[in-house]
């Protein structure tokens, strides 16, 4: 293919020196005619050509001049415009950098630019574009992960705060859990279901709250153990995450219409591996990861608020009938007591005033169950209250019985003791006992067996007065047992209005880690915490004047441990109004007050990586900015290297070639150009095995020609070349590596040498 050239510039060109010759030759006529005589004219010219015919070959000297000038100026023309295209195409490849590296200076790594094989430098830009945009996605993914943390530490927070607020309604808190839940997860609908078990045999979950597009819902729904997904998810104990809900299921309803959700979440209300409720989710949208850990924490959270609810409901409740049931039985004892007072009275004012003694005897065969027996134990009196209590019909059938009949036979032993120093004239006996009635039930009775002497102060008969026990004693039986569930499952101890321990449970001494013989020795404010003893002492003159206090309290234990104890004392009053001792009950918050401050800490350690990223952030685009300034010099002073190592080439007398590592010609200079007749255009970017032909057998040039081998580097050797075109070349080759950064570079000097 003919190489292009500039046509007006050659034939301008060709035309001048057409003219220059023509005038060359009208100035050797001129100078001829001047010094031969002759005239310069036409017939002058023709008179010297006769005498001269040397001249006629003068006459084709400007066609000569004008061929030449055509070749010249044609050679010319395409070195300028090859030059002027190589200039353009690196210009171009210039300017396609410079906005390429502007671009990114403007943040925008979409833009895209291809580098040639050499061109190292936009190799190097691309590959620091590739790095910025990698280590942005990475920044991205860690910003991510950190908000996703900061939005679940949050959350826990602002969740913690209403379980603290709202402990005291189950309904509200299930509704305030529920309405925050769904407004901060993004969700459209939510559901609480409560555990009530109270009855063994109707146990069931029951919705009390209902929240669905910011607005609440009621909540009458009750789902029996087992049944549903709410009763699968509390018998699993797993959360129940569903992205394909049943068209059956649930709606999520709004005044344009009804809906089926995406997906829905179920998660228990566990703790210690115990259900206390199920939280049920909807939402439109798929929810997260971090949303579903998120919403099984404050489950957890949500557990431990609803079993402390329910601890403190029912231990208020037991604490209520106690009190009750202590008044009820106080009041009894003092009844009982007033009466066993005024039963003295009448036996002793009977030996004096016999007369009163029948009137007294019936008005207690009215109130009481009485009977007489003789010294040997023999019934021979019952009244109509003791027939009835032991379901006798008539008193034939009791007496002459002996008294063992009516005792329950456990009592029997102990009692036989009593009956004898009765039947000799012994002290009376009170006590609570137990009878045994006709069909075998038990009957207990608060009785007394008093000594009834004649006229000689001899035993006469033993008089047996009692009382039916039997309900208050069933209701002390069960007070007791719910006394000591409740003992067992709280920190429990009575202190007296000095601050000194009368007793502790169990779980006092568990909880604090003391022996108990040390634990009773410490009085109330040796044992909490020398941060919040002021406050106790502040406190307990309040307490002691009949003001319960609750509130959180931290306790040294005898690991030398602070606990956090959520603690209530309560003064408790005897039968005279009188502070009779102050009852403490206590939970052990130790693990929610350290979750506290666990968040608390994380949110300062968030809050701190937040800033340390933006003043890195600032540093990296300093540093970023530094780096294309250092860039574009660098780029700037390496093209003026390049040119002036390219011209100072150019003129070195030696052929020099330059290829990359995979042998790919990048520069030839003029000498090299004449060695191997061929121009560095017709070759670059192309393999320098192109230069030689393919019978090449000096091992110096094959180890260069090979990429795959090892080049001969530094040494000086004589070699034979094989041009493609041309007589084979002896010459003196040496080879030079050079690495910029990554990339290889190797350099052949050959020096052509005479045959000797």
């Amino acid at each position: 293919m003919e190489r292009a050239y500039s046509k007006p510039f050659v034939v301008r060109i060709t035309i001048l020196g057409f003219i220059a010759g023509l005038a060359v030759i009208l100035l050797a006529f001129f100078i001829a005619a001047v010094t031969g005589g002759y005239s310069f004219n036409f017939s002058g010219i023709v008179e010297m050509h006769r005498i001269m015919p040397v001249l006629y070959f003068l006459d084709i000297f400007p066609l000569l001049i004008a061929l030449a000038s055509f070749y010249i100026s044609r050679y010319i023309s395409r070195i300028r415009m090859e030059s002027e295209s190589s200039s353009e195409e690196t210009i171009h490849r210039q300017r396609k950098l410079y906005h390429f590296v502007e671009k990114l200076q403007e943040g925008d790594e979409s833009v895209e630019y291809i580098p040639d094989e050499g061109d190292a430098l936009g190799k190097a830009i691309v590959n620091l574009r590739n790095n910025i945009s990698q280590s942005r996605k990475e920044e991205e993914i860690r910003r991510k992960e950190d908000e996703q943390r900061r939005w679940s530490a949050e959350g826990m927070a602002r969740f913690g705060e209403i379980l603290r607020l709202n402990n005291d309604n189950v309904e509200e808190l299930s509704f305030q859990i529920i309405r925050n839940l769904v407004n901060y997860v993004g969700a459209n609908q939510a559901a609480f279901y409560l555990l009530e078990d109270d009855d063994e045999a109707d146990v069931h979950f029951r919705m009390t709250a209902c929240y669905a597009y910011e607005r609440r819902k009621y909540a009458d729904r009750i789902v029996p153990w087992g049944d549903g997904l709410v009763g699968a998810c509390a018998l699993e104990k797993e959360t129940i995450f569903l992205k394909k809900v049943p068209d059956s299921y649930l709606n999520i309803t709004s005044g344009l219409g009804k809906a089926n959700p995406r997906c829905l979440v179920l998660i228990p209300l566990k703790l210690n591996d115990q259900v206390h409720g199920v939280l049920e989710v909807a939402s439109f949208n798929i929810f997260e990861k971090h949303q579903l850990e998120f919403m099984e924490k404050i489950a957890e959270s949500v557990a431990t608020t609803i079993s402390t609810v329910k601890i403190n409901l029912r231990t208020a409740k037991l604490l209520r009938e106690s009190r009750e049931q202590a008044e009820e039985l106080a009041l009894k004892e003092e009844q009982m007591r007033q009466n066993m007072e005024e039963l003295q009275a009448t036996q002793e004012e009977a030996a004096r005033q016999s007369e009163k003694f029948i009137s007294f005897s019936n008005s207690v065969n009215h109130t009481m169950i009485r009977a007489d027996f003789d010294v040997k134990g023999t019934l021979t009196y019952a009244n109509t209250k003791f027939m009835q209590k032991l379901e006798y019909s008539s008193t034939a059938e009791v007496e002459g019985k002996p008294l063992d009949i009516f005792l329950d036979r456990r009592d029997r032993v102990w009692f036989e003791e009593v009956w004898k120093k009765l039947s000799k004239g012994g002290k009376h006996f009170e006590g609570n006992m137990k009878l045994a009635t006709k069909t075998g039930k038990e009957l207990w009775i608060l009785a007394t067996f008093t000594c009834m002497r004649n006229t000689m102060g001899d035993v006469d008969k033993i008089l047996f007065l009692a009382l039916d026990a039997s309900g208050q004693r069933a209701k002390n039986l069960e007070l007791e047992g719910q006394v000591n569930a409740f003992s067992r499952s709280v920190v429990k101890a009575d202190i007296s209005p000095t601050g000194d321990m009368i007793a502790v449970n169990d779980m006092y001494i568990e909880t604090l880690g003391l022996p108990y013989e040390v634990a009773m020795k410490k009085n109330i404010f040796e044992t909490v915490s020398p941060v919040d003893r002021q406050n106790v002492e502040d406190a307990w003159d309040d307490i002691i004047h009949g003001n319960p206090f609750d509130g959180k309290l931290r306790v040294n234990t005898g690991n030398n441990d602070e606990k956090w104890l959520q603690v209530s004392l309560v003064p408790v009053n005897d039968t005279n109004g009188e502070i009779a001792k102050v009852l403490l009950i206590a939970y052990d918050i130790t693990s929610e007050v350290h979750l506290a401050i666990e968040v608390q800490q994380k949110e300062e350690t968030i809050r701190k990586q937040e800033e340390l990223i933006q003043q890195k952030e600032v540093e990296q685009n300093k540093k970023l900015r530094e780096t294309r300034e250092e860039i574009t010099n660098q780029y700037r002073e390496t093209e003026k290297i390049k040119v002036r190592n390219e011209k100072l080439l150019e003129e070195l007398s030696e052929a020099i070639v330059t290829t990359d590592h995979d042998g790919l010609i990048l520069f030839m200079n003029k000498a090299a150009e004449n060695l191997f007749t061929v121009k560095h255009d017709e070759v670059a970017n192309q393999n320098v095995r192109i230069l030689f032909s393919d019978t090449v057998k000096d091992n110096f040039v094959t180890t260069y020609l090979d990429p795959a081998r090892k080049k001969i580097v530094g040494q000086r050797q004589r070699v034979t070349l094989n041009p493609r075109k041309g007589k084979e070349v002896n010459a003196t080759m040496v080879v030079y590596e050079v690495k910029t950064g990554r990339e290889i570079t190797y350099t052949a000097f050959f020096q052509p040498t005479t045959n000797s």
